[in-house]
């Protein structure tokens, strides 16, 4: 199952002054959280574990890892079990929380969603509001198997 794909973003609408790669910020911000937590499938524990390393190790932006190591799209075969149950609930579809939550979280000021800088520092913003979220789909998750 494919859930997001930067080439459905950098099609139409797209702002012109901006470069390809800002139609793939967003995917990989939410995709990194998830393989630097251990939520990783294992397409990329078991067959590029280099790769996950070099992004662990931040030696590339979020975006620019997304790009070179999972050719802009992002797929049930990165996550594992947990990390495709907590995408179907978090990132899914448009009217999934993840897109407010990006946008509150670092896309008040910016001009466009895809204006949001691929950074490390990005990331360090929306770190913790995943984690809120991730916590707060187990907390959920648990009690509905009460």
């Amino acid at each position: 199952m494919k859930y997001d794909d930067a080439s459905w973003h950098y099609g139409g609408d797209f702002p012109s002054d901006l470069e390809p790669i800002n139609g793939a910020t967003h995917i990989a911000m939410f995709i990194t959280w998830c393989l630097l937590n251990d939520l990783a499938g294992s397409l990329h524990l078991d067959e590029f574990p280099d790769a996950l390393n070099e992004l662990a190790a931040r030696q590339q932006s979020p975006a620019a890892w997304f790009v070179d190591n999972c050719d802009e799209k992002f797929t049930d075969e990165d996550l594992n079990t947990q990390g495709n149950l907590f995408a179907l609930y978090y990132y899914n579809d448009e009217s999934s929380p993840f897109y407010s939550d990006y946008e509150t979280a670092v896309g008040s000021d910016a001009e466009t969603l895809y204006h949001i800088e691929d950074s490390w520092e990005t990331y360090d913003k929306l770190g913790p509001v995943f984690k809120k979220r991730f916590d707060e789909w187990r907390e959920l998750e648990g009690s509905q198997k009460n």
